[in-house]
């Protein structure tokens, strides 16, 4: 399967199961369009009629690319076979050793953000925050059920966790007691909305924690209309101070700050180049998933804006670059010499399987988008994952267990989507969330066109291929 398409001024073709990418001249790219459904001589002739005003269009020329293509095929770098769906793996039987859990310390916040698929931090519940003692027999759950592995993640969520902020410092202590005893590691992530951001969590964060999520959604107008204080006052000038000192004593550690783009910011290009403007160089910027009834849904008759969008942010990006001001947006990051196994390419995230979220009750759900629906309960951190038919559902959910997704040639790089949006959208975790998997697919063109577009920057070449 090979996906060809236009971007930027540069014809691509993207070989969906080798991952090669080639950068084509007119000509090429029209002989590849061609080449699976067309004989040589078919494809010479039409050639030639198209091109009949060009001197360097010749029969010559035209064998000697046809050439190139059956090397290139030949080679396994173009109409590649799909190798994996017969042969790779046997999910029934896949591995659910424990690699991450997302706590979630504090079910409740001190934003009322509209849009929070949360409830205001209180996941359609009551407001409660963990223990440590709770905390601490999730940590011994995560490295009991663990297996062999040796790096394990845990994410600290909520609602707000810094409104848990001393229960977070006593299980990152308590974890890094144990560490050496069980031959294990742990990596922290803590998402934030700032309010409570200070020098103190800033210090705990840049010692201990791999990743910070800081949530920011641009502009002031816009971050202000749905992020607001429980007081309703907008929050915007609250926290970008807050986050611009933390990410200038953060160094090169990572972090992210994270956004979200609603039906009142189609222009969202705006609101994450006025992050950079910030200062902020580490971006990432999501669409609202929300009731189609909520005024600042999305719908379908967005879509064209949304992606002219996403080829606008690519551009800006390029021009960027050249400027010396670059920055990096969390869904243009695309890895083309190695990227995730194929096993993680087919597999995805491993909700349900080896990535859980706990509540602070200790209840265990497959991930935090589905924590407060009963139906999603896995079990708890004392008794385990008690609904295996529920484990056994998330074991099969995979790129090739959706008849949707069978000839869709962004599979491999979305691993079939989000089994939560799937289950929102359609009522299955093997459903297909059209709406976004239409921006996915928008999304992985632009950051192909941005790794060719940077290759041959640097090569000074006219053609390239990966």
């Amino acid at each position: 399967m090979v996906h060809l398409y236009k971007l930027n001024g540069y014809n691509l073709a993207l070989d969906v199961f080798s991952g090669s990418v080639h950068a084509l001249d007119e000509v090429a790219y029209d002989a590849v369009s061609m080449y699976e459904t067309h004989t040589s001589a078919e494809i010479k002739k039409a050639l030639l009629q198209k091109y009949h005003d060009r001197d360097d269009v010749t029969e010559a020329e035209l064998d000697e690319l046809l050439v190139e293509i059956e090397g290139l095929v030949a080679d396994g770098k173009l109409f590649t076979e799909d190798i994996y769906e017969n042969r790779a793996f046997d999910f029934k039987n896949r591995h659910t050793e424990l690699k991450a859990l997302c706590l979630h310390v504090a079910h409740t916040c001190n934003l009322n953000c509209s849009y929070c698929f949360a409830a205001q931090g209180k996941y359609h519940g009551e407001r409660a925050l963990m223990s440590f003692e709770t905390g601490k027999r999730a940590l011994d759950f995560l490295v009991e059920n663990s297996g062999s592995r040796k790096n394990l993640e845990v994410d600290f969520f909520g609602g707000e966790p810094l409104m848990n902020f001393d229960v977070v410092k006593r299980l990152v202590a308590y974890a890094r007691s144990i560490e050496q005893e069980k031959n294990k590691h742990f990596r922290f992530t803590l998402t934030t909305n700032g309010v409570l951001l200070d020098d103190e969590v800033t210090e705990f964060a840049n010692r201990e924690c791999h990743n910070v999520v800081l949530s920011l959604d641009g502009r002031k107008e816009v971050h202000d209309r749905l992020r607001k204080t429980v007081n309703g006052a907008g929050s915007y000038d609250v926290i970008v101070p807050k986050f611009q000192e933390f990410v200038k004593k953060r160094g090169d550690r990572g972090y992210y700050v994270r956004g979200t783009f609603t039906k009142h910011n189609l222009d969202f290009t705006n609101d994450i180049l006025h992050m950079a403007d910030l200062g902020f160089t580490e971006l990432s910027m999501e669409p609202v998933v929300c009731a189609p009834d909520e005024e600042y849904a999305l719908s379908e008759s967005d879509l064209p804006v949304l992606f002219e969008q996403y080829e606008r942010l690519a551009e800006e990006m390029i021009e960027r670059k050249k400027e010396g001001r670059p920055f990096t947006f969390y869904h243009y990051m695309l890895d083309l010499d190695g990227g995730p196994c194929i096993y993680k390419r087919i597999s995805g995230c491993g909700s349900g399987t080896e990535y859980l979220a706990v509540t602070p009750w200790g209840e265990l759900y497959p991930c935090h988008q589905f924590v407060g629906d009963p139906k999603y309960s896995m079990g708890n951190i004392y008794d385990g994952v008690t609904n295996l038919a529920l484990q056994q559902e998330f074991k099969l959910c995979n790129a090739y267990a959706r008849p949707a997704c069978r000839d869709c040639w962004a599979k491999l790089y979305c691993s079939g989507g989000c089994a939560a949006n799937a289950y929102h959208a359609t009522g299955s975790i093997k459903g297909v969330y059209e709406y976004g998997c239409a921006l996915f697919k928008k999304r992985i063109e632009c950051a192909v066109m941005l790794k060719v577009a940077d290759a041959l920057a640097q090569e000074g070449n006219a053609d390239a291929a990966f």
